[in-house]
């Protein structure tokens, strides 16, 4: 019997959501009035995770936070929403990470102090936690070079005891996008979960199935997000698509991982793919309609009825 259905393993902080910006931003301390701004959950982890127990999913969270306020607030937002914390470390010396996001329609600019995130390693992941889950999610690879480099001993150590992985790699601030460190990590990753501007950055290939398509050939399931235009899944073979909702969106932070939690828990109930695809689909449209990542998250009711 395992404990959780899902691990989810990697960033948590503080989002300061504020927009729509629709000027360029002005130095020589010039001030600037925007319609909305909000103090909610962030972090693609911490959002991924708030949408799994949404969904009904049993979501257990292994991360790093500060000895602050900020902390505080992290992990008091992630138990409101029935995240199991027990192992959040509280990193004495370094600060939560804050993150600062600048949205334009259904673009944003985000500003990350990245406090405690670069201390954050395998070490964090309790092993006995590890072994009882059915499933490991990863998210925001680039921004953790320590967990980053831990990560496919984790995933080998998840499926020796049977359970599935999956990644979401997210942006690469420093714009390298490492294959040295990736590899390994996909050989061992059931399932990868990027957007397609990082598929495209991951391969160099501007076809975004066939850039899919090269990374499926390194062993996952390849999932992309494509915003309004839905998203496809490539198995290294053929390649199905689900269509996103036609919903205008209020905020679109956080749709990628919400995404994510759709998907993994459709295929955590026994979905097929194309199923699981566009209930994936539906969890992202659906979250886009208030501000912040976790607002608008959908029940599994929800998420299946506006999937059909």
């Amino acid at each position: 019997m395992k404990t959780f259905d899902l691990l989810v393993i990697g960033d948590a902080n503080p989002d300061v959501v504020i927009g729509p910006v629709n000027q360029p931003l002005t130095f020589g301390q010039r001030e600037r009035l925007v319609p909305t701004g909000s103090l909610c959950l962030g972090g693609s982890a911490a959002i991924m995770a708030c949408g799994a127990a949404r969904l009904g999913l049993s979501v257990a969270f292994a991360g790093r936070i500060g000895d602050d306020p900020a902390g505080a607030f992290v992990r008091a937002a992630l138990e409101e929403r029935g995240v199991d914390t027990s192992a959040l470390v509280v990193d004495a010396v370094l600060p939560t990470p804050l993150t600062t996001v600048l949205t334009s329609a259904s673009d944003r600019a985000i500003l990350t102090a990245a406090g405690c995130l670069a201390a954050t390693s395998a070490y964090d992941v309790p092993t006995e936690l590890l072994r009882s889950v059915r499933h490991v999610h990863a998210a925001s690879f680039y921004l953790m070079p320590e967990l980053a480099a831990g990560l496919a001993g984790l995933f080998k150590e998840a499926r020796s005891n049977k359970a599935t992985t999956s990644l979401d790699t997210n942006d690469d601030p420093a714009d390298r996008w490492d294959r040295m460190v990736l590899d390994p990590v996909l050989r061992v990753t059931d399932i990868l979960l990027p957007n397609a501007s990082e598929v495209h950055s991951l391969t160099g290939h501007p076809v975004l199935a066939d850039a899919a398509g090269i990374l499926a050939r390194r062993g996952p399931l390849v999932v992309v997000k494509n915003g309004a235009d839905g998203a496809i899944a490539h198995d290294g073979s053929s390649v199905i698509k689900a269509a996103a909702l036609p919903i205008e969106p209020v905020d679109t932070v956080g749709a990628g991982d919400s995404f994510d939690a759709g998907f993994i828990a459709a295929v955590l109930r026994g979905f097929g793919r194309a199923s699981a695809l566009a209930i994936a689909a539906a969890c992202g449209s659906l979250s886009t309609r208030a501000a912040g990542g976790t607002a608008a998250q959908p029940d599994w009711d929800q998420a299946l009825e506006s999937a059909r």
